[in-house]
């Protein structure tokens, strides 16, 4: 299972990201797919998950109706979108797969893509 993560980049506050999770040797629609990020010297934070299979999804407080999760299976992608990003959200971003019974947990995961950095600054 190799998973690629892509799309991060600078914004300014306010501004918007995409971030994509594009799976291959693994089919997305069976398994739970989780974005998390790490900011330096903090712990890595569970922001958005979703479960393949029904759809339903998890966000953190902090990005709650800022960031939509989505899947789409034709593509076997799954997608960040980032609206209205602050400061804070600045991190590297990385997307993971699993059967994660707690979607925000990254001890759920077993299969992580390599990072993309996000970094919001004006």
């Amino acid at each position: 299972v190799q998973l690629q993560a892509s799309g991060g980049g600078e914004v300014q506050p306010g501004g918007s990201l995409r971030l994509s999770c594009s799976a291959s040797g693994h089919t997305l629609d069976y398994y739970g797919i989780g974005w998390f990020r790490q900011a330096p010297g903090k712990a890595r934070e569970g922001v958005a998950g979703i479960k393949g299979f029904d759809g339903s999804t998890l966000y953190a407080n902090s990005v709650k109706g800022r960031f939509t999760i989505s899947l789409d299976s034709g593509k076997n992608t799954v997608y960040l979108q980032m609206n209205n990003l602050k400061p804070e959200d600045t991190a590297v971003y990385t997307c993971a797969t699993g059967h994660p019974t707690l979607l925000l947990l990254p001890d759920e995961y077993h299969y992580w893509g390599q990072g993309t950095l996000v970094t919001v600054s004006s």
